[in-house]
Parts: C-alpha cells; structure tokens; sequence
C-alpha cells in the first residue's frame, strides 16, 4: 500500500483524498500486480451487490435519509405531545379551582377587574 499513498505534495497527476494523495496510475499498477482483486472485487455479483447496497441505502422510500428524517420528526412529534400534555394538566388544575363558585369570583375580580355593583375597586400596584 504504500506504493500509491503518498504524502501531499505539489505533483502533477495527484488528486487529493483528505491529507493524503493517490495517484492513480500507482492504484492500476497495483491492481494489475494483484490478481485476487478482480477475481473477488471486480467480478458481476460484487457488482451488483454494491450497487443494490447503494440502492436500498440512499434510494427508496425506506432509505437511511429519509429513516432519520422520519426518526427526528417523530422525535419533534412526541416533544409536542409532552408540552401539550403539560398545558392540558395546567388547564385541568385551573379548571378545578374555578369550579367553586367562591373561586370564580376571586379570579374575575383578580384578572378582569370585574366588581359589584354600587362597589369601589382600589387597585394597588
């Protein structure tokens, strides 16, 4: 392996692999000297079984891509859940005590500044 990686340098007939650079003349020679690769490499079924991998890996509508999507969607979905959860609890708690009448009327006078009739209200901040 160390025929073909080498370390970067400003050489025509490189191209760049992250910090290194693979010439590609160096890879078919290596190749050539090595039959077992195209034997077991470049051979119809490895073919194909690539290009199926790639197929049901990026492609399709049960692909990897869209899996992930459809995991952080559900992630957001159930995040809504909770906190409507959460608001249904608060309001069901608000409901209760407004369900005595004693109750009611402390609220309204509280937050809607409603009064009694022939009443005087003194707000105080």
């Amino acid at each position: 392996m160390q025929m073909f990686w080498k370390r970067r340098q400003n050489v025509a007939g490189f191209s760049r692999c992250g910090s290194l650079m693979i010439k590609l003349t160096d890879i078919q020679s290596y190749i050539a000297e090595h039959p077992w690769i195209n034997k077991w490499v470049v051979n119809k079924y490895t073919i194909t079984s690539v290009i199926f991998g790639v197929f049901f890996l990026f492609v399709g509508d049960q692909c990897i891509v869209k899996q992930v999507q459809r995991a952080r969607q559900a992630r957001r979905l159930q995040e809504q859940i909770d906190e409507s959860r959460a608001n249904i609890a608060t309001y069901q708690r608000e409901l209760d005590y407004l369900a005595n009448p004693d109750s009611l009327e402390r609220y309204a006078r509280e937050h809607y500044k409603m009064h009694k009739p022939n009443e005087v209200v003194y707000v105080v901040k």
